[in-house]
C-alpha cells in the first residue's frame, strides 16, 4: 500500500459533504449532522480506504458568506494555521474536492472556489467539482453537468473534473452505486503517484493565505494586530515573538519578492 493522500473537501453549507465521506468510503465514518463548528476552516479528519489505498480525508467549513467580518477573520487565523501545519505534517494536498448542490452558482460558493483553489492551494492542486443532489435527475446524472458547465467557465471556475451523483442511497440505490464508482474513479485518477506539485504548507504558506483573505474583510476593515497576535498564542501555542513576527508580515502590505 502506497503513502496516504491528502484529500481537503470543502463547499456549501447542507450540500451533504459528511454523505460524502461515507459514499467514498463504502460505510459510514462521518456523521450527517451538521457536527462541525460554523467557524471558517474549522475540520474535522477521516481515514478511508478503498482498493488497496489509502486517504486522509479533511471535511473543512468554507465561507458562509462572500465577505468576512473581523470576528471571523480572526476565527481563520486560528484555524488556517492548524489546518494548513496538520496538512503539511501529513505530506501536503493532493486534491480538492469542491461540493454543491445541484442549483445555481452563487457569489459564496465562488468565493469559497476561491478561497481554497487560490489563496490556499496556489492553483497547484487538482480539484473536482462534486455536484451532488441529482436522484431525481431526468436521463443521465451527468445532464446536468451537460446543461451548467457554460457557467462555471463564465465564472472562471476551471475545475480538473466533475461528477454528478447522489450520496443518498434512498429511492435510487443504483444511482448511489454508480455515484460511487464515479467519484473513486475519479479520486484515483488525480491522485495518482507521480504528479502531485508542489504544494509548501508552513509559515510563509499562512502568511500568503492570511493575507488574501484579507481582501474579503466587509468594508476592507482591517483586523488589529494584537488581536492576531492573541490567536496565535492563546490558541495555537505559538511564542509571543513568533506571533508577532507572523502578525506583522500579514499587516504588512508589501508582498516578499516585490520589485
Amino acid at each position: 500500500m502506497s503513502a496516504r493522500k491528502n484529500i481537503v473537501l470543502f463547499g456549501q453549507a447542507g450540500a451533504g459533504k459528511s454523505s460524502l465521506v461515507n459514499l467514498i468510503a463504502g460505510k459510514k465514518v462521518a456523521g450527517t449532522s451538521n457536527d462541525l463548528k460554523s467557524c471558517t476552516l474549522h475540520w474535522q479528519e477521516y481515514s478511508i480506504e478503498f482498493d488497496g489505498e489509502s486517504y486522509n480525508m479533511f471535511d473543512t467549513v468554507g465561507l458562509e458568506e462572500p465577505q468576512l467580518g473581523i470576528p471571523q477573520f480572526l476565527d481563520t487565523v486560528e484555524n488556517a494555521y492548524k489546518l494548513i501545519q496538520q496538512l503539511e505534517k501529513q505530506g501536503g494536498i493532493d486534491l480538492l474536492l469542491f461540493c454543491m448542490s445541484a442549483g445555481r452558482l452563487t457569489a459564496t460558493l465562488h468565493t469559497n472556489y476561491r478561497l481554497f483553489h487560490e489563496f490556499l492551494c496556489d492553483k497547484k492542486v487538482p480539484i473536482i467539482a462534486v455536484i451532488t443532489r441529482l436522484d431525481n435527475e431526468p436521463g443521465e446524472m451527468d445532464d446536468w453537468w451537460k446543461r451548467n458547465e457554460e457557467g462555471f467557465r463564465d465564472q472562471e471556475i476551471h475545475v480538473a473534473g466533475h461528477a454528478c451523483i447522489t450520496a443518498i442511497r434512498d429511492n435510487v440505490p443504483h444511482r448511489y452505486e454508480e455515484s460511487r464508482g464515479t467519484i473513486r474513479n475519479l479520486v484515483k485518477k488525480f491522485t495518482a503517484d507521480g504528479q502531485k506539485q508542489a504544494w509548501k504548507g508552513g509559515d510563509s504558506m499562512f502568511v500568503s493565505f492570511m493575507r488574501k483573505l484579507r481582501g474579503l474583510l466587509v468594508g476592507n476593515r482591517k483586523p488589529a494586530r494584537k488581536n492576531m497576535v492573541s490567536r496565535l498564542t492563546k490558541r495555537c501555542g505559538m511564542s509571543p515573538d513568533v506571533a508577532e513576527q507572523l502578525a506583522n508580515r500579514i499587516k504588512n502590505d508589501k508582498v516578499e519578492g516585490a520589485t
